[in-house]
C-alpha cells in the first residue's frame, strides 16, 4: 500500500467543519487555538456558525480551510500512531500549505502565518481588479484553451484549474468567461459559475505575487521529510528556495491537478486519502484514474469517517 495524503482547498468549506475533532481532541483544539492567536480573528466561531458571507471572504476562508485540514491531518496522525507513514503528500491550490506543513517543510505557525496573508492579498486583488472563476465540463483543456483563444478580445481569461480530463476551470474577466462560456456551451459544454468574487490563478492576481513572495522571505522552509507533488509543475521538489519560489508563483499560476495525480499513480500510489472537508478531491479521483487501475479513494473530516477511512485501509 502507497498512500498519497490530499488536502482540500477553497470550495470545500461548510458550516461545522472540524468541530467534531475540535470538541473531543485537546490536541485539535489547541491547533485552532493557535490559528486564531495567529490570524488575530475568531475562526471557530466562523466554521461553527458563519455567516457563510464572512466565512467565505478569501482573508477568512483561507486560514479556515486550512486550521480544519490541519486538525484532521492531526487526529489521522493520532489515530495512525507511526503505524503507517504517507508515501507523498499535495493540496490543491490553497490546500498545498496544508501538504507543506504535513511534510515538515512549515510549521503550523508559518503556515497559517502565509494563508492569511495570501487571503488578504488575494481578497485585495479581487477588489482591484474584479473577476469570476467558472467550470467547464465536457472539453478537454486543448479545447478549452482553443476557445480562450478565439475570445481574446473579450478580455482576460486563463486556465485556472486542470481538474480532471474533462474539467477545466477558468478564470478572468466576466466579459471574457461570458463570450468563452457561449461558445463551450455550443460545443457541448456544461458551464458552472463558482461561488467565488476573486479571478484565482489568473493574471487578474498577479500583482499578489511579489507582495507575497516579500512575505515569504521571512519565513523558514525546511526541506521536505516526504515527497511533496507542487500544483505549478506537477511534479516534486526538495530545495527550499525553490519551493519558496514556486509557492509565490502558485496565487497565479494553473493548478495541474489532473497531471499531478498522474504522476503518483505513475509511481505506484494505489491509496488517496482525502483529509479535510468534503470530498471533491476524492469525486475528482474515479474521473483521473485509469479504468484498469486498482486503488482506492477515501475522505474523512469527522471522527465517524475516520474510523472508516481506518477500516478500509485495514487499521481499525
Amino acid at each position: 500500500m502507497k498512500i498519497a495524503v490530499l488536502f482540500p482547498g477553497q470550495g470545500s468549506q461548510y458550516l461545522g467543519m472540524g468541530r467534531e475533532f475540535i470538541e473531543t481532541d485537546g490536541d485539535c483544539a489547541a491547533i485552532m487555538e493557535r490559528a486564531e492567536e495567529v490570524c488575530g480573528c475568531s475562526l471557530r466561531t466562523l466554521c461553527n456558525d458563519g455567516p457563510m458571507e464572512e466565512l467565505v471572504r478569501a482573508t477568512h476562508l483561507q486560514p479556515a480551510i486550512t486550521v480544519t485540514n490541519l486538525v484532521c491531518w492531526q487526529a489521522l496522525q493520532k489515530a495512525l500512531g507511526g503505524s503507517v507513514a504517507a508515501s507523498c503528500f499535495a493540496g490543491h491550490s490553497l490546500g498545498e500549505y496544508s501538504a507543506l506543513c504535513a511534510a515538515g517543510v512549515l510549521s503550523v505557525e508559518d503556515t497559517l502565518r502565509l494563508v492569511s496573508r495570501r487571503g488578504m492579498l488575494m481578497e485585495r486583488e479581487g477588489q482591484r481588479h474584479p473577476g469570476a472563476m467558472r467550470a467547464v465540463l465536457g472539453l478537454n483543456v486543448a479545447e478549452v484553451e482553443g476557445v480562450i483563444a478565439q475570445c481574446v478580445d473579450a478580455g482576460v481569461a486563463t486556465v485556472a484549474n486542470h481538474n480532471t480530463e474533462q474539467q477545466i476551470v477558468i478564470s478572468g474577466e466576466v466579459a471574457a468567461l461570458d463570450a468563452i462560456s457561449a461558445i463551450a456551451a455550443e460545443r457541448g459544454a456544461k458551464v458552472i459559475p463558482l461561488a467565488v468574487s476573486v479571478a484565482n490563478h489568473s493574471p487578474l492576481v498577479a500583482d499578489a505575487v511579489p507582495d507575497f513572495a516579500l512575505f515569504m522571505a521571512g519565513v523558514d522552509f525546511s526541506r521536505p521529510q516526504t515527497p511533496v507533488y507542487f500544483n505549478v509543475s506537477a511534479t516534486v521538489e526538495e530545495e527550499p528556495a525553490i519551493i519558496r519560489e514556486i509557492m509565490a508563483r502558485q496565487i497565479a499560476s494553473r493548478v495541474r491537478w489532473f497531471e499531478l495525480i498522474q504522476a503518483m499513480i505513475g509511481q505506484g500510489v494505489d491509496t488517496f486519502i482525502e483529509v479535510g472537508p468534503k470530498a471533491v478531491l476524492k469525486g475528482m479521483m474515479r474521473k483521473i484514474a485509469p479504468k484498469d487501475y486498482a486503488y482506492q479513494a477515501l475522505q474523512f473530516d469527522s471522527p465517524d469517517g475516520l474510523a472508516q477511512c481506518l477500516e478500509q485501509i485495514g487499521l481499525d
